[in-house]
């Protein structure tokens, strides 16, 4: 039980490590080549816009998170008209 514990917590730290330092992995979608065949010939991937990468699922989620706490924490600025 404790091995499986902590096989799953180096996991989970194993990945945020890997989205801080490659944000960007290959598209899915085009496996990184940033075309895809269909019938009528060969177009630009619409997930990647042939960029061939896409940003990672755990940066996206640090990303946000980042944006929720940085919106939470501003500070208040008071009325500061005397008249009000």
């Amino acid at each position: 039980m404790l091995t499986a514990s902590v096989l799953i917590l180096a996991t989970i730290v194993g990945y945020a490590l890997l989205c801080t330092v490659k944000p960007f992995g290959p598209c899915r979608t085009c496996r990184g080549t940033g075309i895809r065949e269909v019938c009528k010939g060969i177009k630009t991937c619409r997930r990647c816009h042939g960029q061939r990468y896409r940003l990672r699922v755990g940066r996206r989620l640090l990303n946000t998170s980042r944006d929720i706490h940085a919106a939470g924490t501003r500070p208040h600025r008071p009325n500061t008209r005397p008249w009000s």
